[in-house]
């Protein structure tokens, strides 16, 4: 009988670990989109598999010891043996199908990680870069009569020319009174932000502008304008008096501006998301939330699916 098939060594069967990895780096990547606890479940799977994977590949350089079969030979076979040293065991190698093996895995981690970090860096890093913008003097609050809105365009960034310029939408609701300045009455404002909550198109008011009564100070141009209602020309987008959604895809309120009064000035802050407005005017109560891009729910379960605020301005 012949012993040719010992001849031929056992090739390993297929694994199951490069699966698990490939899953664990989609979970990872898809995690930093969606929820840091998508990403740290997809991180760990990743590494559990990816050992398991390398300890897989790298089983006959290791020289594991095999299972050892009982032994069954007689007495007399041994006594048969040749006296002589102890022959030296072989060195462990490569065979040629590993080492291809692990050269094309090595090569395709190198090329995806070269096509993956950058478009990843892109997509992820903006939304952690916190790009501030300085405050910006809208004029005196005697250019802001009561109860009407008036476009003001600014530089958000002075030195940054037109690149730079943003819309608000002010409205001033007359003086109320503080109770956390000992109830002294302090002007209050509306102030929205002019860009569409659903792409971050220009909103545009419904209502006619007064052109001759335009005023361009230090680089601040306002223009009254009656405006019951604003909307987007892009995709029909519509909004109230008070910024809420009434009608098209955006989905949620516009933004609003914080405000500050400084030496009989009106100064702007920050911009914020803002989930619902209740009331009107001096009276409305706001669902203030941090600033976030259009397209994003900042309230409700829809919220859940965007975990990641973003803490930028952007025009």
């Amino acid at each position: 009988m012949s012993d040719a098939s010992h001849d031929n060594p056992h090739a390993p069967g297929p694994s199951l670990w490069p699966i698990g990895f490939a899953i664990g780096v989609a979970c990872l990547l898809l995690g930093l989109v969606l929820s840091w606890i998508i990403a740290a479940i997809g991180a760990v799977l990743a590494v559990v598999f990816g050992l398991l994977w390398a300890r897989d590949v790298t089983r006959e350089v290791r020289g594991e010891v095999p299972e050892i079969e009982p032994e069954t030979r007689a007495v007399a076979d041994e006594a048969a043996a040749p006296a002589g040293p102890p022959a030296a065991a072989p060195l462990p190698t490569y065979t040629r199908s590993r080492f291809l093996e692990a050269s094309t895995l090595g090569i395709s981690a190198a090329i995806g990680a070269v096509v993956t970090l950058p478009v990843l860096g892109f997509m992820v890093l903006p939304s952690f870069t916190n790009l501030e913008e300085q405050e910006a003097d809208l004029g005196p609050l005697e250019n802001f009569p009561e109860g009407k809105y008036v476009i003001a365009s600014y530089f958000a960034l002075p030195g940054g020319g037109e690149v730079s310029r943003r819309t608000v939408f002010v409205r001033y609701n007359g003086l109320v009174e503080n109770p956390a300045n000992q109830g002294r009455q302090e002007p209050s404002f509306t102030i929205l932000y002019s860009r569409c909550v659903h792409l971050g198109c220009p909103v545009q008011p419904n209502g006619p502008i007064d052109e001759a009564a335009k005023k361009n100070v230090n680089g601040v141009e306002l223009r009254p304008v009656l405006a019951q209602s604003f909307g987007c020309p892009c995709h029909g987008g519509l909004y109230d008096a008070e910024g809420n959604r009434r009608a098209g895809p955006p989905v949620r309120s516009m933004d609003r501006a914080e405000y500050s009064i400084k030496h009989g000035r009106l100064i702007l802050g920050p911009v914020y998301a803002v989930g619902n407005v209740s009331g009107t005017g001096a009276n409305a109560m706001i669902s203030r939330y941090p600033w976030s891009t259009p397209g994003t729910h900042v309230d409700g379960i829809e919220a859940w699916l965007y975990p990641i605020v973003p803490t930028q301005v952007t025009g």
